[in-house]
């Protein structure tokens, strides 16, 4: 690796005086578009700020991010594979970012370092954003891993009718219905569990769904997570396939498409959450002065 390579992974605060610094942690983050992201926001919003890189070593998240406070930096964003270290070393959590059971975001005030997940709310925000409409829906999101977590609360908040958690095995899923069953019947949702293999099953799949999520890692390696004839089962034109994976046209996304369903990849989601780690750092005064969707608009077409 180069120099200027390595120095673009490591952001130093103290190489930016008079200015606000921010970064992004994970391992590997060259191909970060959180820095084009955030640098837009300030843009629009007349902020005067850095947002970097860093690239900690697996198991040195808590030493670089703790280098990185203490030489002034702000605020931070944490991707794979650092979210869990990010809420440990937190000195406090938002409610949200307990329920998610990872942070995304922190924030340095006083002295303390407060740990964030605006991951759900930017998943809401991006669907709303394009028409989807979630109250009163059938939700089903595939997978009961961290991304799954991170999205629950939020999408239950937005008062579903019924939000089905599938898994490959039960245990994940009946975790995770156990651990927002409290929430969902405050709001009134139905929330349950349901293994991929039931959903072959049309009877047992029930009717279709308005809105399905993929928050499994399948995209990633062009592979779904359900077969055609559970695709057959779940979709009809009147839903829409979400994948959180971005950058391409997933094998999920094609199964809804041959189904005549509509259908997004999860850049919007990014965009989003990254604007509301902005507000958090920036203050929400600014939420009029930032167009995450021009810059979503900007990020598609470079």
């Amino acid at each position: 690796m180069s120099q200027s390579t390595s120095a673009e992974l490591h952001t130093d605060p103290t190489q930016f005086p008079g200015v606000d610094v921010y970064a992004v942690a994970g391992n590997p983050i060259s191909h970060s578009k959180s820095p084009a992201i955030h640098a837009r926001f300030a843009e629009q919003s007349k902020q005067k700020m850095h947002y970097g890189r860093l690239q900690p070593e697996i198991g040195e998240f808590k030493a670089a991010a703790t280098s990185f406070f203490a030489a002034g930096g702000k605020g931070m964003n944490v991707t794979v594979p650092f979210k869990l270290d990010a809420q440990a070393m937190a000195d406090a959590l938002t409610l949200r970012a307990q329920l998610a059971g990872a942070v995304n975001t922190l924030r340095m005030e006083d002295g303390k370092i407060f740990g964030d997940n605006t991951d759900g709310a930017g998943l809401v925000r991006d669907l709303l954003a394009q028409g989807i409409q979630i109250q009163g829906s059938r939700i089903l999101l595939l997978g009961a891993g961290g991304a799954s977590r991170g999205v629950l609360g939020p999408l239950l908040e937005q008062s579903p009718q019924e939000l089905i958690i599938a898994n490959r095995s039960n245990a994940k899923a009946d975790e995770l219905v156990q651990l927002f069953g409290g929430l969902a019947k405050s709001l009134n949702v139905s929330l349950r569990a349901m293994t991929l293999s039931a959903l072959e099953d049309a009877a047992k799949a029930g009717i279709f769904f308005d809105l399905v999520i993929n928050a499994t890692a399948a995209g990633l390696s062009n592979e779904s997570p359900i077969s055609d004839t559970v695709a057959s089962n779940i979709f009809v034109p009147q839903s829409f396939a979400y994948d959180m994976v971005y950058g391409k046209v997933t094998t999920f996304m094609q199964q809804a498409l041959h189904r005549g369903a509509r259908v997004s990849d999860g850049l919007g989601m990014l965009v989003e959450q990254a604007a509301d780690a902005f507000l958090i750092w920036r203050g929400a005064k600014l939420a009029d002065a930032i167009d995450s969707r021009a810059v979503l608009a900007e990020l598609r077409t470079s």
